[in-house]
C-alpha cells in the first residue's frame, strides 16, 4: 500500500510541475494561483494519506492562498 500512495504522489507532483509549463502567458496573480493549488494539492494528499477529499481541499485552499497572495 505504501507503494502505490509513493507512485500516487510522485505521479500528482510530477503533474504539477509539468503544468507549470503552461503558465507561461499568465499573469503573476494567475500563476501564484495556479502554483498555489498544485503545491496545496500535493500537501493535500500527503497529509491525508492520497484521500481524494484532502487532495482537492488542499488545492482549493492552497489556490485561494496564492490567489490573495499575490495582491
Amino acid at each position: 500500500m505504501k507503494k502505490t500512495k509513493r507512485i500516487a504522489s510522485a505521479t500528482v507532483v510530477l503533474t504539477v510541475l509539468l503544468s507549470l509549463g503552461a503558465c507561461s502567458g499568465m499573469s503573476k496573480q494567475g500563476k501564484n494561483t495556479a502554483i498555489g493549488a498544485g503545491v496545496g494539492a500535493v500537501g493535500g494528499a500527503v497529509l491525508t494519506g492520497g484521500s481524494a477529499l484532502g487532495t482537492v481541499g488542499g488545492a482549493a485552499v492552497g489556490g485561494v492562498v496564492g490567489h490573495e497572495a499575490s495582491k
